[in-house]
């Protein structure tokens, strides 16, 4: 491992582990915000990569949810939906699982739809969580370095909380990493994207379309860098976003200059904003105010 700040621990299993407290701490160390939010696009892209996915983000009915209509209250809703995962408690699991189980409820295909779809379908949520662990290991990666092999070991076992916080059941996320990679390269050859679905990542996605114009001048570019660059070149293909090996050095070398800095910033400034937002949702809890 390369410059990774993290210290090394023992791999508990994520559902029998002795000490809960012990496995937040160390999941704290996977988790950095601003890789989350530089590659989050690229993220979505991949997710909506599945056909399935794709048309039902695109049909999707819940106005409230939907990232063309509110793309901040989207981001808000994602982002702690990966705080609760990895950080929260049991309780904030339980409780973000009942909340966002009530917004999927209504997204299902229905008899006129292109694709079969529903959200609660546990093969669509082992995609979007195997999506979230590339991004997240990709990250890490490219800010601080390779990972040693067990520091890579517990985080692929632990990123199966990203699934099992909603209906994945624990047995589905692939035994281990290799067999994670066999499932990857299998999925990929299921990756379709209709025109709908390539219109909606390339406007709204790639370049911000739901953001003010102020915006768009002001980050289309940059978002446009970042979302390509985190992705594998198959979705760069499926998209027709263009990359080259100057592109590649420069991001390269964005992102090592941004893990040294993350490197000198306390523990707080690493997750900003996973912990504001875990705060938020369980003050809203508190309150009886909708979580998601």
């Amino acid at each position: 491992m390369v410059g990774y700040p993290i210290r090394s621990a023992p791999a508990w299993d994520a559902q029998t582990e002795p000490d809960p407290d012990a496995g937040i701490a160390r999941r704290r160390q996977y988790m950095v915000g601003p890789g989350a939010m530089l590659g989050g696009n690229a993220n979505v892209i991949m997710q909506l990569s599945n056909p399935a996915v794709g048309r039902g983000v695109v049909e999707s009915i819940v106005e409230r949810g939907r990232y063309d209509r509110h793309p901040n209250k989207r981001a808000r809703t994602t982002l702690t939906y990966l705080a609760v995962a990895m950080i929260g408690t049991e309780d904030d699991r339980a409780a973000y699982r009942a909340a966002t189980n009530t917004s999927h409820r209504p997204v299902r295909s229905d008899p006129g739809s292109r694709v079969s779809y529903n959200a609660f379908d546990p093969e669509l949520q082992l995609w979007v969580a195997a999506c979230i662990y590339r991004g997240v290991r990709d990250y890490l990666v490219l800010f601080f370095g390779d990972l040693d092999e067990e520091t890579a070991d517990d985080l692929y076992r632990e990123s199966a909380r990203f699934g099992t916080t909603l209906q994945m059941r624990p047995e589905m996320w692939p035994a281990d990493r290799a067999a994670f990679e066999a499932y990857w390269d299998s999925k990929l050859s299921e990756i379709s994207l209709d025109d709908e679905v390539k219109t909606y990542l390339l406007t709204q996605v790639v370049d911000l379309g739901p953001h003010s114009r102020l915006r768009r001048l002001a980050l289309r570019r940059v978002n446009r860098f970042f979302a390509t660059g985190f992705l594998p070149q198959h979705f760069r293909d499926e998209l027709d976003l263009t990359w080259s090996p100057r592109r590649q050095r420069a991001f390269e070398i964005v992102m090592r200059t941004l893990g040294r800095i993350l490197t000198r910033l306390p523990e707080s400034g690493r997750l900003y904003p996973y912990d504001d937002y875990l705060r938020e949702m369980r003050l809203r809890q508190e309150r009886g105010k909708p979580l998601v």
